[in-house]
């Protein structure tokens, strides 16, 4: 039988908790992102430090994980377009089953629990898709000649003079467009 464990950054041996429901202990860590994390216009950069707290529990079917991330990202304003620095925090939970074959999705290996997948869902599925600066952020400058038209702002749509001689073939019950 080979083994097939290998050791990544988020990695928590468990070994005193293996197969002692209700044993539980609570970890402090301080990470490094080895790579950005992105998600649009937002990404948590590579040198990020993110400060995660988990509550590891053994239950009869594994190991639960439930805790927290705190982290800051960077984003652009979908309005002004201002470089932004955004504070989060986001929790998350997940069970690592003694046996894959229960029909879950992570296992316990090597007595070890790898917590990065569901840390990554749980930090990029919370960055912003569309993020502003503030409530009323100021637009931005458009150069002069170049008319910008914001979804629900009306303008008068301005007619060439060049059809003006057929503006009287339309009968005036009938609604312009």
């Amino acid at each position: 039988m080979t083994n097939s464990f290998k050791k990544t950054w988020l990695q928590i041996s468990v070994h005193d908790l293996i197969n002692k429901p209700g044993e539980s202990r609570t970890i402090d860590i301080h990470a490094t992102l080895p790579e950005d994390w992105v998600s649009g216009p937002s990404k948590v950069p590579a040198g990020s430090v993110l400060v995660i707290t988990a509550n590891l529990e053994s239950v009869h079917e594994g190991i639960l994980v439930s805790g927290g991330v705190d982290f800051e990202a960077l984003a652009e304003c979908s309005i002004c377009l201002k470089e932004l620095k955004l504070a989060f925090q986001v929790d998350f939970q997940e069970l690592f089953a003694y046996h894959i074959a229960d029909g879950f999705d992570y296992e316990v290996q090597s007595e070890h629990v790898d917590i990065e997948p569901i840390v990554r869902d749980a930090v990029v599925l919370s960055l912003p898709f569309q993020p502003k600066c503030e409530p009323q952020c100021d637009p931005v400058e458009v150069p002069e000649g170049v008319t910008l038209v914001l979804a629900g702002q009306e303008r008068p749509v301005e007619s060439d003079p060049r059809w003006a001689p057929l503006a009287g073939l339309i009968p005036d019950d009938i609604d312009k467009v």
